[in-house]
Order: structure tokens, then sequence, then C-alpha cells
């Protein structure tokens, strides 16, 4: 297709178009630059900018309404979804002076002061009753798993693999004893992933609940998340993708939350540093702080979590 064919079919597409958001028709560009004999390199290129901007644009938009929180093919890079998330409205955390760690709270008490918040909190006593803390480790999701699969390769879920560079769960599973216990000269190894199948969440599940916290009228997330790793590694500086609040509770090890407030309330806000031990859930909304953990020295982490309404 040559120059000419291109600018036709071009200013066909474009006739239905209604004007950009400076009031100018790109039709009317085109028509008027096709006056001229020739098209300059500089006057193609600059068009093709331009049209490249609004598609950009309007794909932007659409991202923002319609995609946000769903499982894409193709989302925006990371920097880019921060650089156009919408500004925070500070009041979140302008008065946050800690993190507190609660013990025995109401649901009541727990829903007026800090369930839809923002602020972060500790609540240190929810785990006692779940045999998840002395059952769940890396064999127990091994041979989870591994009986799942044998019956039928169960759906992939969503795969965290951090720095490990494994591909999926399956592989993370399959590690040598040596590289799990990190023996001498094995490298470290964090990964997270969400469970999405209905047979291993109902075995999950029944060495865990509900946190007896959460306000009496919410209800968690169908998907939940675990994270697994040894000391070394953790999850880089980032801010979540999500629709609601979450809790996170720490089954075994301990993990060291840096947690910081998004740009525009760095002068108003306050970081925190704090350490979740075993037993502990930390609750925090993941889309507002932006957060970064390190597993500490000592037993591997594990940690399972997922969102609340």
């Amino acid at each position: 297709m040559d120059l000419e064919q291109a600018h036709s079919r071009l200013s066909q597409i474009l006739k239905s178009h209604k004007p950009n958001y400076l009031g100018v028709h790109i039709q009317d560009l085109l028509l008027r630059s096709g006056q001229t004999s020739k098209w300059s390199p500089k006057l193609v290129k600059w068009l093709k900018g331009f049209l490249g901007l609004i598609v950009m644009l309007f794909s932007l938009k659409y991202y923002n309404e319609e995609l946000q929180g769903q499982n894409c093919f193709l989302s925006l890079p990371r920097p880019l979804r921060y650089a156009l998330r919408p500004p925070e409205n500070c009041e979140f955390c302008v008065n946050i002076k800690n993190v507190p760690r609660l013990q025995e709270i109401s649901p009541n008490e727990f829903e007026r002061k800090y369930a839809y918040s923002g602020a972060p909190v500790i609540v240190s006593d929810a785990t006692q009753n779940w045999t998840a803390i002395t059952l769940f480790n890396y064999w127990y999701f091994r041979d989870v798993y591994g009986k799942a699969m044998r019956k039928q390769r169960i759906k992939d879920c969503q795969f965290l693999p951090y720095k490990t560079g494994f591909q999926d769960i399956y592989e993370a599973l399959d590690m040598p004893e040596e590289r799990v216990e990190l023996k001498e000269g094995e490298k470290p190894w964090y990964f997270g992933w969400s469970n999405c199948h209905t047979e291993t969440a109902e075995e999950f599940r029944r060495h865990y609940g509900r946190p007896y916290f959460l306000p009496e009228s919410s209800e968690n997330n169908a998907v939940d998340w675990f994270f697994i790793g040894t000391s070394g590694l953790g999850a880089q500086m980032h801010i979540d993708n999500v629709r609601l609040p979450s809790w996170q509770a720490q089954l075994a090890g301990s993990k060291r939350w840096l947690l910081v407030p998004p740009p525009e309330c760095y002068f108003q806000c306050r970081s925190f540093d704090v350490v979740v031990r075993q037993g502990d859930i930390i609750v925090l909304d993941t889309n507002k702080w932006y957060h970064q953990t390190f597993v500490q020295p000592g037993a591997i982490s594990l940690t399972i979590g997922a969102e609340y309404d």
C-alpha cells in the first residue's frame, strides 16, 4: 500500500471518530495535509506519534475502568502502572503514628477502628486454634499438589516466582531437599501462588479459618494466597492492584515488612518497619501502602492470606 492509499484508508477510518480533546479533527488535519503533493517525513512521523498517543490513552482508560483486578493476557509494565495510578487521599495515613499489636479485639471494635481505615495493624492471637501452624510446610504442599496432579493436572493459578526462575507451582515444589533446607552452597528461594483449585482449597481450609476479628458481615475472597521461602529473599517494593484490603497470617518463621506511603503522601505520612512473627496476622490495604518483605533468618517463612470485603 503506497502513501496515497494509506492516506485514503486512514481518512475513511477516522470519519466516524469524534474530535480529540484539543477540539481538532484529525481527519481535517489529514485532508489539509493531503493538499500538498507529498507528505513531509516530519509530518508523517508526527501523525503516527499523535495517533499512537490517542490509542494509548483510550487503552489506558479501558484498562483502568474495565480490566483492573482481572487476570489479563497483557498488562502494563509495573513502572507505568505506578506512574498512571490515581493519587491517594492522604487522610488514610496522616494520623498513623505506629502499627499497633492487638489481642482479644472484638469484630465490632476492629470494624470501627481498623477494618476499612487503611491503617496497618497486627493481631497476635488469631491463629491459636489453627492446625495449619503445625501441619503446613513445604513437604505438605508437595504432597497435596502431587496427589491432585496424579488425578488430573490442576488448573494453573497465579504464580509469583520472584527471583527463583520457577515457571509454576509444580516446578517450585520439586526442589531437592538440600535447597529446600538451604544447605551450604544452595541458593535461597521464595515464591507465592494463589490457590484456585477446589479440591486442594477444601483440604487446606480444614486447617485454618476466617480470622475471628474480621467484621461479622465481611466475607473472605474465594481465592487464598500462599507465600513461602527462606531468608535472603522476599517481595520487592510494590503496591497491589486488588479490590479490597487483606490479611496475611504468618504460619511459620518470621518476615519483616517495610511499609511506605504513596509518593504524594511522603511529607504527610510516616513509613513503618515491623516484624511479623509466627502466629501473627498483619492486616492492611496493600492497594494504598507500598510494601516490601524480607524473610528473617531462621525457619522457613510461610504465610497465607486473603482479601476481605
